[in-house]
């Protein structure tokens, strides 16, 4: 039942992940989608902490680990890297944390 929950939720978090990001890029080539999509699930699996065995696979492991990307993160840094972009991937990766902890820090607080 378990692998069910995560692949269902991986099922809808990865094409979340695809149409959000691809809202984004019709605006910029900078990585804002994948930024935003990283923050928000950052404080969603922030709100899941201690929540049920089932609701747990569902969304943290499946939904929200499909719908986050590291891979894609480390690619627009990477290549933002490559073009000498030395600025936009240090605010990329600065803000990512920052963003990221403290969203995750705020869900975590809502639930408590």
């Amino acid at each position: 039942m378990r692998g069910l929950l995560v692949a269902l939720g991986a099922a809808l978090g990865a094409p979340a992940r695809f149409v959000i990001d691809n809202q984004f890029r019709k605006f910029t080539n900078r990585p804002v989608g994948i930024f935003f999509i990283n923050v928000l699930g950052s404080f969603l699996i922030g709100l899941t902490v201690g929540s049920s065995e089932h609701w747990h696979d569902l969304l943290a492991l499946g939904f929200i680990g499909a719908f986050t990307t590291w891979s894609t993160f480390i690619l627009d840094l990477y290549l933002a890297f490559q073009l000498k972009r030395y600025r936009e991937v240090a605010i990329n990766l600065g803000a990512s944390l920052v963003f990221g902890l403290l969203a995750a820090w705020i869900g975590i607080h809502i639930v408590s």
